[in-house]
């Protein structure tokens, strides 16, 4: 069977267009979520037509609701077969993996599952994570953490959510703990509450700077020109923190980023704490990648990442960005060459990439 199939050939504005006509004939080719709404549906709902910046496409239902989005109670996209065989076999799949959680049951191999659906293992992982974008056995990890996260946040205690989510022992959970909850079981259970975080500002070239850190890293680099405004975004975006402002700590982050943005030294590497999906992960990671005075679109970023329909979601991870200058979420622009949201402000944006590219 070719990797290439119908639906791959299908723009982002072909899925629009077919929306928009409520062309049930599409029904079974892909889904759409609605972000106003948390809803996913099918080409042909008839629901009220949401507007295009809120609409994001997926291959299979599966990989909507790995997103957020629940199924649409007046269409129940998640009941379709898929047209492709290799889309149905990847859905199956996925709810295969699914429901041995729900039992305690061990999550099915992937030969497992390529045999069930009659395809080659390393051609089914691949249509699996195009689909996805994970490969099964991370999607049943992510499951895996989800569940987790559900167990702890219902205050089930930290031993019976880690076997519950179907982890065979405490000790894995807390070796992944960083990469998977951001910090430890019982912190995440008390909503991050306990975790101190030390805060300071400085003064640069493009205004003030905020960089807070924990032991272990710098976890939020904001640009303003109000104390009182940066400090309360850092409260939102840190609600269970200790926070104290208090320079310990910070002196020689501080000190890199001013460089920076003073035109005196290189982009900062500074070791980092910060919370991140998988997925958020990837995008940053990717950024990191480009080069001192370049830029990259978001379509360009998802290529990178192997991830070629993923540009929105590329672009949403960039505005989750604690970490600025870090993480140089300003070298993402958009297909057109234009400056696409920047959280401080886009003279800031462009005042950054006009400073790279004459010092480069």
């Amino acid at each position: 069977m070719s990797d290439t199939t119908e639906e791959d050939s299908m723009t982002e504005q072909d899925r629009w267009t077919a929306v928009c006509e409520r062309n049930a004939q599409m029904d079974g080719r892909f889904v759409f979520a609605v972000k106003t709404t948390g809803v996913y549906c099918r080409p042909g709902c008839a629901a009220r037509r949401p507007k295009r910046e809120n609409v994001s496409f997926y291959d299979v239902p599966a990989a909507a609701e790995r997103a957020g989005f629940r199924p649409c109670r007046r269409c129940h996209p998640e009941r379709l077969d898929m047209v492709d065989p290799m889309m149905a076999a990847v859905e199956d799949a996925a709810r295969r993996i699914d429901r041995s959680l729900e039992q305690d049951a061990a999550v099915p191999e992937l030969t497992a599952l390529a045999d069930r659906a009659g395809f080659n293992p390393q051609h089914f992982q691949k249509s699996f994570k195009r689909a996805l974008g994970v490969s099964p056995r991370d999607y049943a990890d992510a499951r895996r953490t989800a569940r987790l996260k559900a167990g702890l946040r219902a205050g089930n205690g930290v031993a019976d959510a880690v076997y519950g989510a179907g982890f065979g022992s405490p000790s894995r959970v807390y070796e992944r703990a960083d990469r998977t909850l951001g910090m430890s079981p019982g912190a995440y259970a008390r909503g991050a509450t306990g975790i101190a975080m030390n805060y300071a500002f400085a003064e640069s070239h493009l205004g003030l700077v905020l960089a807070a850190a924990t032991p272990k890293g710098v976890s939020a680099v904001y640009l303003g020109d109000d104390t009182a405004r940066l400090a309360r975004d850092l409260e939102i975006e840190y609600p269970g923190a200790l926070l104290t402002e208090d320079r310990t700590g910070l002196e020689d982050a501080l000190k890199h980023l001013v460089a920076y943005l003073d035109q005196r030294g290189p982009n900062p590497s500074l070791p980092l704490d910060v919370r991140a999906t998988a997925f958020q992960w990837q995008v940053w990671q990717a950024l990191m990648r480009i080069p001192y005075g370049e830029t990259r679109s978001y379509a360009q970023v998802a290529e990178m990442m192997g991830r070629p329909k993923a540009s929105r979601a590329v672009g949403r991870a960039c505005g989750l960005n604690p970490v600025s200058i870090a993480i140089p979420c300003h070298r993402a622009i958009g297909a057109d060459g234009k400056l696409h949201g920047y959280r401080w402000g886009l003279e800031r944006k462009q005042a950054l990439l006009d400073m790279e590219r004459k010092a480069g």
